[in-house]
């Protein structure tokens, strides 16, 4: 009976334990548990199947003891007092001789009960891996194309031999049946053995605790002495605690498994060793949506209204290192205290065979295991950033775009926005703070954007300035996720540990959020590896007194159930929106192509770039058509253009002085060294930029020339920036400017002119030069001395005070000239003394200057009228040329000149018109290829020079169809996902 007592009070202690250890409800935040988390901390449920759980349910605390049920022990009364010693000696004995028997058997009872429900306990805790098919490789479901499995089936032994190996519990039980029925005084003994070795075994005390519960003199009574409550839950949350730890490391390392083995079976895809083709995944196509979103116009704000990740915080909150722990590489530039993230950067994570990361505009791949890959995507991160920052700016709205790809990525796409900050300091734009805000809230104002909010725990709560402006833009917390980063941090500095949970719970902010995470993002070393991190990261929760004293909660802790998380926050809302969004998208589609029927109905809908496809080929034709200007048109206005540019030197520099001397022999001598002079210093050189001018005014009447109906004035711009671009880059060749000296100068030499129309030629040339100059002069001279009388009565003209001063000193020039038809081009002192007298005598006050200036005019137009007259004369004189003058009066030396100088433009018109048709139209041709390939790689180019309401519309409904497009290919694909 003393046996029957020690059992009872082992049951009863038992049955306090399990009282005393009944769980407590709370909540769970509504975002998905990881795998880990809902394996280990939900086995106490028996029921708990791995479904996809809800986003709020319910999470009730255990111990190992609630998983079970406990049977109740009806102890058999027992009487007090003394007993009567009977001598029976048979049963006695009998039951001293089959004791071991009847404790072997009862604990192999008891002990296989006990392992039934063990085995029934794990088999409930194995994750159900429906909901994640997506994660086991493809080849796993065709494994049976590969491997005959009905081979190794039959191989395998069947049930009826393995049946064979099991014990017999039937012979056990008929065995234990006819024990009781002969040593009925033994019965009620082993039952009570085999119930309470059943309940030491649901306690985890081993087998031979049990026994010794029975033996008189155990020490029992202080094993099951009386504990207050408190240490009894300590004691089991310990346990707890380190059962959950061991089995974290190995769903952790099965994690790892795993994550080879897909490695292994893409890089195999890959290869195209199953020859069939990769469908391209479900994140990159809805990151292609966004890219294409991102360039749409904002007038018909929608592109603002799909899933994206806004990751938000307080500059150095750990912003970036959260993100770089998701992505698992550091790939984001770093400093200390200084703004590094100074333009958004849109990260689209997926999964992939190798751990790489590429831009949206780039082929590059950065290989993220090797470090100098990663400080190459680092530099180019820093570079784009600044690129995107205008002048006099420190932040920009432009997005850069990056693909990060790796085995075991969660899918998503964040946006790591620049920092929040309270005060501007020296370097930055006074408007920093501003743009900073704006960026911010143009990204957290998409209804269904998640708002992944960042606060530094190791600094005072109320320092913090995102938690207000995360309120603002989502104040009843459905879209957003509170990270508190530093967390060891926080742990060493605060003084109370309640404040941390406070702070984990929302209760220190306005805020309200989906759900609350404590990370470590490091030791502040920036070399740190990712693998390094979260080593520490866990190591340092793992012996964390918040989790221990379950001030935070295991799923709410380390970077891997934030990813996890937020991506199936992410994933949820995506497939909530995407379908609206594809609605809007069809009837924004609708109202544009009405639109374009009705303004531009025998129009084809030609966006920006196609636009300027169509304007490349006609600027290449336009270029083309210059090889096809004949020889006679070239030559004639090279001829032309250099005569204009040349005229006024040869008239004023080398003609006038030469013409004005007494003989023939000074005129010739003034002549040729005049001549040469030019030609060593000036005329190839003018030559030159006439050629070139001529080509440009020839390349711009082909540029602009209306083509009739076909013309489309959408061109002009484009043209005209290609022409103007394609003339500065354009640059004649050095040698062409020796050549054509020694061809000028040999052209120049030449007097011998052949026959009589070549005579009459230079003089046709020479007197259309000289009344040109004639009727410049006449023109200056009309200004100076003003209107003259017919003028003055027919159109009521005045002469003003100055016109009647040089009006009278013409008039006394004049007479002068008269008097000595001859005269030289300078007057002498005395003969301005004289003018001067004489003008004074009728009231008229002159200086010495006007009447050399007047003077100048006058004589100039005296010489140029005596020598048309002599033109005239020359024309019945090729006959005493051909005898060099001898015997003559007439000396037409003058002729001879501008015979020279005809000469000379016809030959450099020649010269300059052959190397324009044989080089410079095919350089000029490669210069405009060039300068519309950059055109073509330059977005805000076309956009500047390719405007109007015609191209906006059809730039808007090729992206709006090409949105539609992939929103519907990204839905059929999400729902074949499910």
């Amino acid at each position: 009976m003393w046996r029957v007592r020690q059992a009872a009070v082992a049951c009863e202690v038992c049955q306090s334990l399990v009282k005393h250890s009944s769980g407590t409800k709370g909540s769970l935040p509504l975002q998905k548990l990881h795998l880990v988390s809902r394996s280990i901390y939900h086995t106490h449920h028996p029921t708990l199947k791995l479904q996809r759980p809800q986003l709020r349910m319910s999470l009730q605390q255990f111990s190992s003891l609630t998983s079970l049920p406990l049977r109740k022990l009806k102890l058999s009364p027992v009487k007090y007092g003394y007993q009567p010693h009977r001598n029976f000696w048979p049963a006695r004995l009998a039951a001293r001789l089959l004791k071991l028997r009847y404790l072997i058997l009862g604990s192999a009872v008891g002990g296989g009960y006990t392992a039934k429900k063990t085995f029934d306990q794990w088999k409930d805790m194995i994750p159900d891996l429906s909901d994640y098919k997506w994660i086991v490789p493809d080849i796993v479901w065709e494994i049976d194309e590969y491997i005959d499995l009905e081979k190794i089936r039959k191989a395998l032994p069947n049930s009826e031999d393995l049946a064979k190996l099991a014990p017999d519990f039937d012979k056990i039980a008929e065995s234990l049946s006819l024990l009781k029925d002969f040593f009925t005084t033994g019965h009620k003994l082993v039952s009570e053995v085999i119930e309470a070795s059943d309940l030491l075994l649901l306690l985890g005390s081993p087998g031979e605790t049990a026994f010794r519960a029975t033996d008189p003199g155990s020490e029992s009574d202080k094993r099951y002495r009386k504990v207050s409550d408190k240490e009894k839950i300590d004691q089991l949350q310990e346990e707890l605690l380190h059962t959950q730890l061991k089995y974290q490391r190995i769903l952790e390392r099965l994690e790892k498994e795993n994550k080879e083995l897909r490695k292994l079976v893409l890089q195999k895809d890959d290869k195209g060793i199953h020859h069939r083709k990769l469908k391209k995944s479900l994140i990159d196509m809805y990151s292609e949506v966004l890219d294409v979103l991102s360039d749409y116009d904002a007038s018909y704000n929608t592109q603002d209204h799909l899933p994206r990740v806004v990751v938000v915080g307080d500059q150095s909150a750990g912003k970036t290192s959260v993100l770089e722990m998701i992505a698992q590489a550091r790939i984001f530039p770093r400093g200390s205290g200084e703004m590094m993230t100074r333009s958004p950067v849109k990260v689209t994570l997926s999964e992939g065979p190798h751990h790489v990361a590429l831009f949206k505009d780039s082929s590059r791949e950065f290989d993220l295991t090797k470090e100098e890959d990663l400080a190459a995507l680092r530099h180019e991160i820093e570079l784009r950033m600044r690129k995107n920052v205008k002048e006099g700016c420190t932040v920009s709205p432009e997005t850069i775009s990056l693909n990060v790809k790796g085995p075991g990525l969660q899918r998503m796409v964040l946006v790591d926005l620049p920092g929040v900050i309270n005060t501007v300091t020296s370097g930055m734009a006074p408007d920093t703070k501003e743009t900073i805000f704006s960026i911010s809230k143009a990204y957290m104002q998409n209804p269904n954007a998640i708002i992944l909010c960042i606060q530094d725990g190791s600094v005072d709560a109320e320092r913090s300035i995102v938690t207000d402006l995360v309120s603002q833009m989502d104040p009843h917390g459905r879209r957003t996720i509170f990270v508190l980063t530093k967390v060891d941090l926080a742990e060493k500095n605060v003084t109370s540990p309640s404040r941390i949970q406070q702070i984990i719970e929302g209760k220190l902010f306005p805020m309200k959020a989906l759900g609350y995470f404590a990370v470590v993002t490091g030791k502040g070393n920036s070399s740190e590896s990712i693998e390094a991190i979260r080593d520490y990261e866990e190591e340092f929760f793992q012996n964390s007194k918040l989790l221990k004293t379950s001030m935070l909660k295991a799923h709410q802790v380390t970077t891997r159930n934030l990813s996890l998380a937020v991506s199936d926050c992410f994933w949820k809302m995506v497939r909530e929106s995407v379908e609206q969004q594809a609605d809007s998208f069809k009837a924004t589609r609708f109202n544009l192509e009405t639109e374009w029927k009705n303004n531009y109905p025998r129009l084809r809908e030609l966006d920006r770039n196609e636009l300027f496809e169509k304007a490349k080929n006609e600027i290449l034709d336009e270029v083309i058509s210059l090889s096809q200007v004949t020889p006679k048109h070239w030559e004639e206005i090279l001829q032309q253009s250099l005569w204009e540019r040349v005229s006024t030197h040869v008239i004023e520099n080398i003609y006038l002085p030469a013409a004005q001397t007494m003989n023939s022999g000074t005129f010739n001598t003034t002549v040729d060294i005049k001549l040469k002079q030019w030609t060593d210093k000036q005329l190839p050189n003018k030559a030159v930029e006439v050629a070139w001018e001529t080509l440009q005014e020839e390349f711009s009447r082909f540029m602009t020339e209306p083509k009739g109906k076909e013309h489309d004035d959408i061109f002009d711009k484009l043209k005209e920036a290609v022409k103007e671009e394609s003339i500065k880059r354009h640059k004649w060749n050095d040698f062409a400017e020796d050549s054509l000296r020694v061809i000028q100068h040999n052209a120049l030499e030449d007097r011998s002119i052949s026959d009589k129309q070549q005579w009459d030629a230079a003089i046709y040339f020479m007197e259309e030069a000289l009344q040109a100059r004639l009727k410049d002069t006449e023109n200056a001279i009309e200004n100076m001395v003003g209107p003259d009388w017919k003028k003055r009565w027919l159109y009521w003209k005045n002469r003003t005070q100055e016109q009647c001063v040089h009006n009278e000193t013409k008039n006394e020039l004049e007479k002068m000239l008269k008097c000595n038809e001859e005269h030289p081009a300078y007057l002498a002192s005395d003969e301005i003394t004289t003018v001067r007298k004489n003008l004074e005598s009728r009231g008229v006050e002159v200086d010495p200057s006007l009447i050399k200036d007047t003077w100048h005019q006058v004589y100039r137009r005296h010489f140029l009228k005596t020598a048309l007259n002599h033109c005239n004369l020359c024309r019945r004189g090729f006959y005493y040329y051909q005898r060099h003058f001898v015997d003559s009066e007439l000396e037409c030396n003058d002729v001879v000149l501008f015979w020279r100088i005809q000469r000379m433009l016809a030959i450099t018109a020649n010269t300059l018109r052959q190397q324009l048709t044989n080089t410079e139209v095919r350089r000029l041709e490669k210069n405009v290829k060039e300068v519309l390939e950059d055109f073509a790689e330059d977005s805000e180019k076309k956009v500047k020079l390719l405007t109007g309401k015609r191209v906006q519309l059809a730039e808007d409904l090729k992206k709006v169809r090409e949105i539609q497009e992939k929103l519907d290919a990204f839905i059929e694909a999400l729902h074949q996902e499910k």
